[in-house]
Order: C-alpha cells, then structure tokens, then sequence
C-alpha cells in the first residue's frame, strides 16, 4: 500500500512538472502569462462595474483580482478536464498506470498558477496600503487543500464523461459561464438582497471563493465558508473517485 502511494505520487509530481514545462515552452513572457488573463479580466470589469455603473465598493481593483485569480484555477482546470483523457489516449493505450493521476496533475499545474499569483496580490495590497497578515500562511494551505479537493473531484467526473458523451465539453464552458456570474466575484455577497442570499449555499464555489476573498483582503478565515466549502469538495472528491473508477474499465472501448 506504502509502496502504491509513494508510486502515485512519484507519478503524479512527474506529470505535474511536465505540464508546467509545455504551458511556459517557447513562451517568452512565462510567468507573466500567468497573471495576464485575470488582470485583463479586471480592467475590464474595473471600466463596466466601476467607471461606468459606479458600483459602491471599496478598491475595488483589489476586491477583483483576489476573485478572479481562485476562480481562473476552478476555471481553466475544469476546462481542461474535460478533454485531459483524449489528449493522452497514446499514453493510456500504451502504459498502465493510475489514469486518475492526469487530472490530478493537470489541476495541480492551475493550482501552482495560484501559488505564483500570490505575490501580484501582495503588491495590490501595497499599493492600497494594505499588508498581508501572518493568518495567510495557514489560510492558503487551508484554502488551496480544499480547492484541491473540490476541483479533482468535478474534474474526475468530466473527464470520463466526456469519453461517453464528448458534447460534455461544450457543456461545461457554459455552465462555467453561468457559475462565473452566479458566484459574487465580481460583486459582493452583501449587494445580494438578503432574502435571497441563503441561495448562494447551494453553490458549490461560491463559499470558497468569498473565503479566498476575505482572507486576501482582510487577513481573515471565514470558517463558516469553510467549513461548507470542505463538505462541498469532500463530497465531490468521493463522487468523482466513485465514478472515475465506475467508468475506467470501459476507457478503452471509446479511446
């Protein structure tokens, strides 16, 4: 069993590292692109909501950027899920090994895409005389450990439906659209009218991503978000594993 868990985690720090590698290969800018996609979005939604609209929030380019980089890992993984599985299929046919270990890896690459994003934050703050509090390094491993959790589990679940019913693909960039603005990212959970913001209990990201918030601008865990965000991702791991390992047997036939 020791020997099975070192293997799987050998594998899964090689792939992992191959992802990050052909993402950054032959790309100039590196680490730059990491960072360029959500701060873009933020200009963006900066102009609309604050310019134009004039929503009431307080520095607001910070309130954005610390939604945004949290939702692009959510985002850009379970996309990517979605057709993980068929871009390895030369792999899987000719090697036997854990195939649940290419989305674990390809979450992870998003994941430390966050990581790295940290500092852009940190320099937001600053430059809103803002300070980063001692409760971030409890609160990122926290939050990151519970995201993990919630992404591997959906993306264990697309990525072997999508080999059955490959219209899946299409299917999950417009449910991510609905979510993105179904989730307060871009506006506060306290703009939503009281009598209805119990809702946002029954969305799985929003409580994670108001967490992630909070402790970005504020230096503080939400622990009632949290504590709904790990049964969400604790939830959804065991069910993606459930039928990760339902539907893997049957890969073969439509590879």
């Amino acid at each position: 069993m020791k020997k099975k868990l070192t293997y799987l985690m050998d594998l899964i720090l090689v792939l992992t590292s191959k992802e990050i590698k052909v993402r950054y290969k032959n790309n100039i800018l590196g680490y730059l692109w990491s960072v360029a996609m959500p701060l873009c979005y933020s200009i963006v939604y900066y102009v609309a909501f604050k310019v134009v609209m004039r929503i009431r929030t307080e520095n607001y380019a910070l309130f954005l950027i610390c939604g945004l980089f949290p939702w692009q890992w959510f985002a850009n993984s379970i996309g990517a899920s979605a057709t993980v599985l068929l871009a390895n299929s030369s792999i899987i046919k000719k090697v036997n090994f854990p195939r649940s270990a290419l989305c674990v890896a390809t979450v992870l690459n998003d994941g430390v895409h966050l990581l790295l994003s940290v500092p852009v934050i940190i320099l937001f703050l600053f430059f809103y005389n803002e300070f980063p509090g001692i409760i971030w390094l409890v609160g990122i491993f926290l939050l990151f450990f519970i995201q993990f959790l919630l992404v591997t589990g959906i993306s264990l679940v697309v990525s072997s439906i999508n080999l059955f019913f490959r219209d899946l693909e299409r299917l999950v960039q417009v449910f991510l659209t609905f979510l993105f603005y179904f989730t307060p990212i871009i506006y506060s959970e306290t703009m939503i009218p009281e009598k209805y913001r119990y809702l946002l209990n029954f969305n799985p990201v929003a409580p994670l991503m108001v967490a992630w918030r909070e402790l970005f601008l504020h230096s503080m865990l939400d622990w009632r978000g949290i504590l709904v965000s790990f049964v969400y991702s604790f939830v959804a791991f065991i069910f993606g594993l459930f039928v990760f390992r339902k539907l893997s047997p049957r890969f073969a036939e439509v590879l």
